[in-house]
């Protein structure tokens, strides 16, 4: 039985999610927990590890899953909307900001 949580239009890029979720793709929910709360100083780890504990509550709620046993079969980072802004530079000029947005999905499954 599977478990699925997702996170969409967080604002930090791709590439710095997935840092933190190659860290625990593949291991049990307690381990990911545990490494991304004392192993990791990156920002994305409070986002990961609050869509986990997300995950493992709306695993909790279909009833038939034992949470001790879960662990993370798929974590997800895809590209969300760019944010594109404007800085203004010298000689009356504007420079292109784009801010980069994240969605993040992770799939539980029962071992």
């Amino acid at each position: 039985m599977e478990s699925k949580a997702i996170v969409r239009h967080v604002r930090i890029t791709p590439r710095k999610v997935r840092l933190v979720s190659d860290l625990v793709r593949g291991k049990s929910v307690n381990d990911a927990l545990t490494i991304l709360r004392f192993n990791s100083r990156k920002r994305t780890a409070k986002t990961i590890s609050t869509l986990l504990e997300s995950a493992v509550a709306n695993a909790e709620q279909q009833g038939r899953i034992d949470v001790d046993n879960l662990f993370i079969k798929a974590l997800l980072v895809d590209q969300g909307p760019t944010l594109k802004r404007f800085a203004s530079r010298a000689k009356g000029q504007g420079m292109r900001i784009l801010k980069k947005t994240s969605h993040i999905s992770v799939v539980l499954e029962e071992r």
